[in-house]
């Protein structure tokens, strides 16, 4: 991504900098986070977590597609 001075790693894992709560608890995707993964303004986000790890940002489809291949596989060993 010419242009873009923040967003570290070159493979599939990147860091696109920083985002501060505001006083209403809500936080600014970074804009080039935004258009690499196709998040627009309406978008449905999925929040995940656990006190070890932290959050997880992603969309809701990834674990329905998460599901289908766990279940799909699951069906074809019975």
């Amino acid at each position: 991504m010419p242009g873009v001075k923040h967003v570290l790693g070159q493979g599939k894992n990147r860091i696109f900098g920083t985002a501060k709560v505001g006083d209403r608890g809500q936080i600014v995707i970074p804009q080039e986070a935004r258009r690499f993964y196709g998040i627009s303004p309406g978008d449905t986000l999925l929040i995940l977590g656990n006190e070890a790890s932290g959050l997880v940002v992603t969309r809701p489809e990834i674990l329905n597609d998460l599901a289908d291949e766990i279940l799909g596989k699951e069906e074809h060993k019975t």
